[in-house]
């Protein structure tokens, strides 16, 4: 058997020892060796084409010429470069041997071996070994290290040119973001207030006993679980429907009517099972002041946990509220301002920035039409009246309502403004202090009356019992305050 090798793309039988049998040839083939004579020459002669070497075709010559390496002589190694006097023999015998390679008559590339079939070398001389492929491998192996070397460094320029221009088109994101700023961990005074009063404001899904829903917010007035809010909120479950409230916390309590002053819009639920609530602490609606900040809590549209600001735009403004479908409206004494409330709000606390309750929002003005929402102008029941009506459901399940004993028309009112007395109630506290009918009132107190919501709205903001100066338009009378249910 003989091993096989590529050396410069041509596949060559490994030379048999003189006198030994024929070498395998590319195709399977086996060709007799020539027998040297002892003694002579064996380099055999140059000239003359290796038996069985296929003649060259001139017309299909593709220019590549299988050129035949010469014997070295002795003492010649093989990894000497190829001088010009060293005679080449060309396997095209119409050729004349070429003096220095194909190199020097053409720039040919110089190779072993192009030609279809194998042209079998000479056997060596003694002592003469043949040049070996690893040398070339290893040339091979060296240009393609050069060359990754070079495409390597090719890359990292193309990479760090394209992340310099990446960063001069990230502009500030490249810079990343700030560390923590320890100062950012102090609270507003509205972070403040929201993380102090959430906790204390529930959501109030209400489900009727016939067709219809509503939904509102309730502010948590003991820890076992009596809430606040607006009688139209919960008046849809005062025949047999069903309340949920849902804290922030997101526990979810069943809620029922424990106490309801449809006069002055405002109820009371208690949930079932309720422990550990956070009750909403009350502050004083009397020293409000317009321009104070102030932070509404609820959830408008039922979303619950919502927080806006605004400002105290007016005080002890008189507001009609109801009387849809024909049913008597209701003249609310409230506080006015922009913290924005939207249906879902009412029923929710009006805070300080102290965090305690100053109002309870209940209405909002529209600008008429189909549009809804707030529109910076929202109202809020002040907590005084609030609390004294709660304070009045807990104890006797029912509220009063201080009266003055009169009606009011529109008939005869001034332009500057007043409220023109219509007829008085027998017995009232205002017959009592010698009022009569067409009498013009203009003021209660030290509030001024516009109109005939404002006198109510006024008298309905004190208690039953108290004593009231009334300046009218040719005198002034003080008036002892009846109380009646609500």
């Amino acid at each position: 058997m003989t091993d096989e090798h590529t050396d410069g793309g041509g596949r060559h039988p490994t030379p048999a020892e003189p006198g030994t049998e024929a070498s395998v040839t590319e195709q399977g083939e086996r060709t007799p060796e020539p027998q040297v004579p002892a003694g002579a020459d064996p380099t055999p002669d140059l000239a003359t084409p290796p038996v069985g070497s296929p003649p060259v075709d001139p017309l299909t010559d593709t220019g590549r010429h299988a050129l035949i390496e010469p014997i070295a002589p002795e003492g010649q190694d093989w990894a000497e470069p190829i001088t010009r006097d060293r005679p080449v023999v060309s396997a095209d015998p119409g050729r004349a041997p070429v003096p220095g390679g194909p190199a020097a008559s053409g720039g040919a590339a110089f190779e072993e071996a192009t030609t279809a079939a194998e042209v079998p070398s000479p056997p060596p001389g003694p002592g003469v070994s043949r040049p070996s492929g690893r040398r070339r491998l290893l040339a091979l192996a060296g240009a393609a290290v050069a060359l990754a070397l070079l495409a390597g460094a090719a890359g990292g320029w193309v990479g760090w040119s394209l992340a310099d221009r990446r960063t001069g088109e990230l502009g500030v994101l490249e810079r990343g973001l700030p560390a923590p700023d320890p100062a950012s961990a102090q609270l507003t005074p509205v972070e403040a207030v929201a993380e102090k009063v959430l906790p204390s404001v529930a959501l109030l899904r209400v489900e009727g006993g016939g067709p219809g829903g509503d939904e509102g917010s309730g502010i948590v007035l003991s820890a076992e679980g009596l809430l606040l809010t607006n009688d139209h909120v919960v008046s849809a479950a005062a025949e047999g429907g069903t309340i949920t409230a849902i804290l922030t916390d997101g526990r979810a309590f069943t809620g029922r009517i424990a106490g309801r002053d449809v006069g002055s819009d405002l109820a009371l639920v208690r949930l079932d099972g309720a422990v550990g609530l956070t009750p909403a602490e009350l502050g004083d609606s009397e020293s409000l002041r317009v321009g104070q900040q102030v932070v509404a809590i609820g959830a408008p549209l039922g979303l619950d946990g919502t927080v806006t600001t605004g400002i105290i735009s007016a005080l002890d403004r008189a507001v009609s509220v109801g009387g849809a479908g024909g049913a008597q409206a209701t003249v609310l004494n409230t506080v006015q301002h922009d913290a924005p409330i939207n249906p879902g709000n009412s029923g929710g606390p009006l805070v300080d920035l102290q965090g305690r309750v100053v109002g309870v929002n209940s209405a909002i003005a529209g600008a008429g039409g189909d549009q809804g929402g707030s529109i910076g102008v929202g109202f809020s029941i002040p907590v005084a009246q609030a609390a004294r009506v709660a304070d009045e459901l807990v104890r006797t399940g029912t509220a009063t309502r201080a009266v003055l004993g009169v009606s009011v028309t529109q008939a005869g009112a001034p332009a500057a403004g007043g409220a023109v007395v219509g007829q008085i109630a027998p017995g009232s506290p205002a017959e009592q202090a010698g009022m009569r009918p067409g009498d013009v009132v203009l003021r209660v107190g030290d509030r001024p009356i516009a109109d005939g919501d404002e006198l109510v709205a006024a008298v309905r903001d004190h208690r039953p019992g108290e004593q009231v100066t009334l300046l009218l338009a040719n005198r002034e009378v003080r008036v002892t305050l009846a109380g009646e249910p609500s």
